[in-house]
């Protein structure tokens, strides 16, 4: 197991000024109003497609979301979901274990004195509920925008990138072990510091990579705190040199943000692929629109649709060679209600068995992106000594990196 992580705030239960408390007084009435005024702004299109039932909808999903944030302000009790989805009864029972850590067992959970891994994903789900409440316009996703306006503000960062990326592709044969093993340092930090551009943490406002990362990385070297990339290198080096005795080497990429740090993800499972480190690459995101900028399975197909049909040749080449490595199934997509649900990720053997057994196929799984850190370790403030393996608290279901 190793951790490969940058520099970011540690924190637990809602306390006056600590990251938990902000999030819900701050950041989270910002990206509400701003998937309200998506859902207004959108009102012509709703009446075009779907006539007076898609403007009541609309009217609806913004009661429901102005509800939500009047509820979070005021630090309302936190209640139990209503509509009926495919993880409802998972919710509404974590609900219920909620309340049974408090002292009182008449006392509700409440925004502000509840821990900010379960109020924040709580939110995102009731985001989520406003929406599918509201048909027919259920299927409207109001982060959309934002996802999209990151990309595009960050396509000359994406170039650099893909004319790298290709560049690499053409010299990759000549390149001697510890060349090889240099880029592959290379493409992992790229897509560490890819996670900058989150729109969660930015309240929603635009949060793109306007400049070339790859000039950037030895000024961000200092802020990895924990670097196990020689053993990255070691477990898929020793993978590719006994490709004769097994012949597939699986590299699972549990994703974060869409955009910029999509476009680094796949960057690097390109390397991974062309370098014969890996034969095969199985990505996961998340089923219902999360955390503002997170990856579904549109915002996979749209980036690299976008990547296809850029001007530049290189750059299309790579959205061309990504588009037949799903066709071929050397990419493969999952997402599944876990990633979206409550639950830290040391419970996933018993709430998900599927999703578990599914990552104990590969032989590296590599978790992308600050939530995914925060539920691999509970997001309890461990001491700096405490080893990732512990703080992991018995989830081990392959070899795996966080950064």
């Amino acid at each position: 197991m190793f951790t490969c992580r940058a520099v970011h705030s540690v924190t637990g239960f809602c306390s006056c000024r600590s990251f938990a408390y902000l999030t819900i007084k701050d950041r989270l009435p910002q990206i509400l109003t701003k998937a309200i005024d998506t859902l207004h702004r959108h009102k012509s299109e709703f009446f075009e497609k779907h006539g007076e039932k898609g403007m009541e909808a609309e009217k609806k999903a913004i009661s429901l979301l102005s509800k939500l944030r009047n509820e979070s302000q005021t630090d309302k009790p936190i209640i139990p979901f209503v509509e009926k989805f495919a993880d409802t009864d998972i919710w509404n029972q974590y609900l219920e274990y909620q309340q049974s850590l408090l002292n009182d067992t008449d006392e509700k959970p409440r925004w502000f004195y509840s821990p900010w891994l379960f109020v924040e994903c709580y939110a995102y789900r009731r985001i989520h509920e406003a929406v599918i409440q509201s048909p027919p316009i259920d299927d409207f996703d109001v982060f959309k925008e934002a996802k999209e306006q990151n990309f595009f503000e960050s396509l000359e960062s994406i170039t650099a990138l893909c004319i790298h990326l290709q560049e690499l592709m053409t010299t990759i044969e000549d390149l001697e072990e510890n060349q090889l093993k240099n880029e592959f340092f290379k493409l992992l930090q790229i897509s560490l510091w890819g996670n900058k551009c989150d729109l969660s943490l930015s309240g929603g406002e635009t949060s793109s990579q306007k400049t070339n990362i790859i000039n950037t990385l030895e000024d961000l070297k200092p802020f990895i705190l924990v670097n196990d990339m020689e053993h990255l290198w070691s477990l898929l080096s020793n993978c590719k040199k006994t490709r004769e005795k097994v012949s597939v080497t699986r590299v699972d990429i549990v994703l974060d943000n869409s955009g910029f740090e999509l476009v680094t993800d796949l960057v690097l499972a390109d390397f991974l692929l062309f370098s014969n480190l890996a034969t095969e690459i199985h990505f996961y995101g998340k089923m219902i629109p999360w955390f503002v900028s997170d990856t579904t399975i549109h915002d996979f197909n749209w980036v690299i649709e976008q990547v296809k049909h850029c001007d530049h040749k290189w750059v299309s080449k790579c959205g061309v060679d990504w588009e037949n490595y799903v066709k071929m199934g050397k990419w493969v997509y999952h997402d599944h209600i876990f990633w979206t649900g409550p639950h830290e990720f040391c419970a996933m053997f018993h709430v998900a068995p599927d999703l578990y057994a599914e990552l104990q196929k590969a032989h590296l799984i590599l978790f992308k992106g600050d939530l995914n850190y925060r539920k691999l370790t509970g997001d309890r403030k461990w001491e700096f000594t405490v080893p990732f393996h512990r703080a992991l608290n018995g989830f081990h279901p392959a070899p795996l990196c966080s950064f």
